[in-house]
């Protein structure tokens, strides 16, 4: 069977000249920006603490890898691009893989294989995964808390989407919503004092047919609780969409005594409520023939409440060339009364930039590729990924300055890990040589020195 890494192509009459490729050239490696990933990690310590709370109970002395060996693959191989486990067969030999966990780029002993890497997911129990999860949580928030010691405000943001699954996965059940199989992950973000970069710092996964807000108390009170630890002068504020509500879940929002807008699906009740103000935008809308929008506020107590709640209605009537003018009456229940309805309601609007993140989360970093078998196993991807979205993260907080700064994870992963190098090792270093065409090379240089390197 011929070496498929030793065979040539050739291009003869696409270009002035014969074009030969070969597979040819040792110690290269597509990946060399991971070395700012892996000076982060190091740097924050995030791997290391959420390997803190697993206890790896096999013998040690018939074991070739380490978790630590084992997580880090995985969380950079996620960053990297390399979504499928199957890929860790194509990467075990990378110099820049072996670099950054910790093994000679030349000599140092192969990665772990898929089947390794595989048993390895599938190895850790449900509790040592919450465990993980609740750490992930801790160290998210405190370290924002290290960094933000003046915080005026922080936002918590919970969302929910959709895991499409495609097999025998345990508790994938059909949605009728999405019209598939599915999970529908739970995801939590902090923002601090209205700064555009909310972090990621809780995803659950959960089975395809839960209603949004199960598992959001708990997280919301340990959640929290953390915030008042680390940002002792802070308010905190809370954003959920029309998903969550729940009058429960409202009762423990006013029992944390924190602020918070979430948004209510409509029904006779609201509607009624909000007539008035929808017969003003219906009369604007009949002269202007363009869409139009008044806001006004309400105090409602259905049944179901413990006790009466203001609540900011959008009295919007929506208008579109050739087709009738369409009502859109919108409701948020608040507990922020002196704010204006449009700008309480504009302020609850923003809670959709996490959209974006997970966009990035299911695009850039395949936080949807959860193709175990065990439902526990695509708890702990999940989880991986989200480490891998950190180390994002905090790499675009130190970009903030730069042409990079609001970049997407797939957009830095291009401009500043996807790097061909070389790699060359001696007794005494490890050499990594750039292209000296690389475009980016003045952002990666800055990226390198806030990550702890230095010129020489």
């Amino acid at each position: 069977m011929p070496d498929r890494t030793r065979q040539t192509v050739l291009f003869e009459d696409t270009f002035r000249k014969p074009v030969h490729v070969a597979f040819a050239a040792d110690a290269l490696s597509s990946d060399g920006g991971v070395t700012l990933l892996s000076a982060l990690d190091r740097r924050m310590g995030l791997t290391e603490s959420l390997l803190s709370r697993v206890k790896d109970e096999r013998q040690q002395s018939k074991v070739s890898y380490s978790y630590g060996d084992l997580f880090r693959q995985r969380v950079f191989g996620l960053a990297l691009g390399y979504s499928d486990g199957a890929d860790a067969n194509d990467l075990r030999r990378d110099p820049m893989m072996k670099l950054v966990t910790d093994r000679d780029p030349a000599r140092g002993g192969d990665l772990a294989s898929q089947s390794s890497i595989s048993r390895f997911e599938n190895a850790l129990s449900a509790r040592q995964v919450a465990e993980m999860g609740r750490e992930f949580e801790e160290f998210v928030i405190r370290r924002l808390g290290r960094r933000h010691r003046r915080a005026r405000v922080v936002t918590l943001d919970f969302d929910s989407t959709v895991d499409p699954t495609h097999g025998q996965q345990q508790l994938s059940m059909f949605n009728g919503f999405y019209d598939t199989y599915c999970y529908l992950p739970l995801l939590g973000f902090v923002s601090i004092d209205g700064h555009p970069e909310q972090y990621l710092f809780h995803a659950r996964l959960r089975p395809g047919t839960v209603r949004c807000h199960r598992g959001v108390i708990p997280v919301l009170r340990r959640a929290v609780a953390l915030v008042r630890r680390s940002f002792s002068k802070a308010r905190i504020l809370v954003r959920m969409d029309a998903g969550f509500y729940h009058p429960r879940v409202l009762d423990v929002l006013e029992e944390l005594r924190v602020e918070y807008a979430v948004g209510m699906a409509r029904n006779k009740a609201l509607k009624a409520l909000a007539e008035e103000w929808m017969a003003v935008s219906r009369s604007l809308a009949e002269h202007s023939e363009k869409t139009e929008t008044e806001f006004g506020h309400c105090d409602y107590l259905p049944k179901s409440w413990s006790r009466g709640r203001r609540v900011v209605v959008k009295a919007e009537v929506v208008c579109y060339p050739g087709r009738e003018p369409k009502d859109n009456p919108r409701f948020v229940v608040t507990n922020r009364r002196r704010m204006l309805p449009g700008n309480l309601y504009k302020w609850y609007c923003g809670r959709g930039e996490s959209e974006n993140r997970i966009k990035e989360l299911k695009n850039d970093l395949s936080l949807d590729r959860t193709s175990c078998s065990r439902f526990v196993a695509n708890q702990f991807r999940v989880l991986m990924t989200a480490a891998a979205f950190a180390l994002f993260q905090e790499l675009r907080w130190q970009l903030r300055d730069t042409r990079a700064a609001r970049s997407t994870v797939g957009r830095i992963r291009d401009m500043l890990l996807k790097v061909a190098t070389r790699v060359v090792t001696s007794v005494r270093r490890v050499v990594c040589r750039f292209p000296t065409s690389m475009p980016w090379a003045d952002v990666w240089r800055v990226a390198a020195l806030r990550c702890g390197a230095v010129l020489v």
